[in-house]
């Protein structure tokens, strides 16, 4: 539930891509958006079916096809042949997915004082340093070049079965990869199967599943994220 303070009108709907969203017209002065909530997690890691075939292009679903066009941060046309000559020889499938983050993951080096909101996959990968958005965005402009539709997914990512992160608590990205007929998750930041993902939205990109969209001049004073572990008779 999204609370806003001071209270204003808010109204709900659902974007092209099932995402649950709110607008409003915001009061001038400072105002505060809290939203918390339950989720239960399957203890269960990201799920790899490694037998999980690429289909082509007219066996896909019509839902699926804008997943493989350019978007905003994701320039499919200027990546095409480098797409091809990095990844032409890999086997078809989950395969050639995974040679695709662990390309990104070695090539990137991540670095939260690079960060900047108008990096596109062109750019990171010519940079070569990014924060998770960035990662995600070339990972999903390569898999769409080879064919494969790829969808940007934000949420929040724990510590659950890994080492602590002295790094402050923050959303995170990943991807989606549509192989063998359902949509699969892939993380080439991380470049492992992780357990506790919070999806929050999905999209063509970034542009997509902002956190806030402002028409205006604003400015953000601060911002944190927190979760906390709770026991069974919390449910």
């Amino acid at each position: 539930m999204l609370v806003v303070e001071p209270q204003v009108r808010v109204n709900e709907y659902t974007d092209t891509f099932g995402n649950r969203c709110a607008r409003l017209i915001a009061k001038a002065g400072r105002m505060r958006f809290r939203s918390d909530g339950l989720v239960e997690d399957s203890g269960e890691p990201d799920r790899q079916e490694r037998n999980a075939e690429q289909q082509e292009i007219y066996e896909l679903p019509d839902e699926a096809l804008c997943f493989l066009l350019p978007s905003r941060y994701c320039e499919v046309d200027r990546m095409l042949d480098l797409a091809w000559q990095l990844f032409g020889n890999t086997p078809p499938g989950l395969a050639r997915v995974q040679a695709v983050c662990d390309f990104v993951h070695q090539h990137i080096r991540f670095d939260y004082l690079q960060a900047r909101s108008t990096r596109t996959a062109y750019e990171a990968y010519h940079e070569r340093v990014g924060v998770c958005r960035d990662f995600t965005h070339l990972a999903i402009a390569l898999c769409r070049c080879l064919n494969i539709p790829a969808r940007y997914c934000t949420g929040y990512l724990g510590d659950i079965g890994v080492p602590v992160s002295e790094d402050p608590m923050d959303f995170s990205a990943w991807f989606d990869a549509y192989l063998g007929g359902e949509w699969l998750t892939f993380d080439a930041r991380n470049n492992t199967p992780r357990i506790g993902r919070i999806l929050m939205a999905r999209g063509r990109d970034a542009a997509d599943v902002a956190l806030l969209t402002a028409f205006g001049p604003s400015r953000l004073v601060q911002f944190t994220v927190r979760t906390e572990e709770v026991g069974e008779e919390t449910r």
